[in-house]
C-alpha cells in the first residue's frame, strides 16, 4: 500500500513554518504498514492544488492532504478539491447546524466549514473546529500540527495495511565511503528492502546512520544481522 502527501500554504513553502506535518505522517504511516512515495508542498493557489491531485492521486492507494480548511481568504483547499474531482460544493446540513451550536460567537463564520466538495465525507475534527474530509481516496486533514495528529488517529485503522513497516538503525563512526560496499551489497541481496544511509560531521569526527526497512521481518532480520556483521569488519 503506497500513499502521497501534499501539503498546503504560502508559509510552508516559504519556509516560514517547518513542514511537521509531512514528517510526522511519513512516520505515522509507515508505522500503519503504508509507504509514502511522495510528499511536496504547494502554497495556497487553486490551479496548483488541483493539478497536483489530478495528477497523483490516481497513482496511489491514499493521497492525504493538509492544511487550508479555516476560514481566512487564504483558506481555499475545499474548493480546490472541489474543483480537482469536478464536483460543486455543498452545505452539509447536519454538520453546519453542529458548528453553529458549538460556535455560538460567530455561528455563521463556522457555518462555513461545512460547505465540502460535493460527495465527500466529513471527517471528525477530535479537538478542534473546521472538520476534514474525504473524498474518493483523498483524505482532507486540518494544518495544525494537533488537530491534524488526533484527526489522522481518529481514522488510523482505515489506513492500516496487513503488515507493519519495520526498521533496522544502528549508528556508526566513520564515513560512507567507507561502509558504501556493504551497503551496495545489501541493495543487491535483498531488494525488497530499502537501505538508507546518513551522515553526520560532528566535532570529533563523522558519523553515519544505516537504516534498513522492510515489510517482510524475516528478511529485514536475515539483512540486519548480515550488514551488521559487514559494518562491524570494515569500521
Amino acid at each position: 500500500m503506497v500513499a502521497a502527501i501534499l501539503t498546503i500554504g504560502n508559509e510552508i513553502v516559504s519556509g516560514d513554518v517547518d513542514n511537521g506535518n509531512a514528517s510526522w505522517l511519513g512516520r505515522r504511516l509507515e508505522q500503519l504498514g503504508v509507504k509514502v512515495v511522495l510528499s511536496a508542498a504547494v502554497p495556497d493557489e487553486l490551479e496548483r492544488i488541483v493539478s497536483f491531485v489530478q495528477r497523483e492521486a490516481p497513482t496511489v492507494d491514499h493521497l492525504i492532504v493538509t492544511g487550508g480548511l479555516g476560514g481566512t481568504p487564504d483558506d481555499i483547499t475545499r474548493e480546490s478539491l472541489a474543483a480537482a474531482y469536478g464536483v460543486p460544493q455543498e452545505d452539509v446540513p447536519e454538520l453546519a447546524d453542529d458548528l453553529r451550536a458549538r460556535f455560538r460567537g460567530d455561528p455563521e463564520y463556522a457555518a462555513r466549514w461545512a460547505a465540502l466538495p460535493q460527495g465527500s465525507q466529513p471527517l471528525e475534527n477530535p479537538i478542534g473546529g473546521a472538520p476534514g474530509f474525504r473524498i474518493e481516496n483523498t483524505w482532507v486533514l486540518p494544518g495544525l500540527p494537533r488537530e491534524m495528529e488526533a484527526m489522522f488517529d481518529r481514522y488510523a485503522d482505515e489506513f492500516r495495511a496487513t503488515r507493519p513497516i519495520g526498521s533496522w538503525r544502528r549508528r556508526y563512526r566513520t564515513r560512507e565511503s567507507i561502509i558504501a560496499p556493504a551497503l551496495v551489497e545489501a541493495t543487491s541481496r535483498w531488494p525488497e528492502v530499502s537501505v538508507g544511509s546518513y551522515p553526520y560531521f560532528h566535532e570529533d569526527g563523522p558519523e553515519v546512520e544505516v537504516v534498513l526497512k522492510s515489510a517482510d521481518s524475516d528478511v529485514l532480520d536475515t539483512a540486519g544481522t548480515w550488514l551488521e556483521g559487514e559494518l562491524d569488519r570494515l569500521t
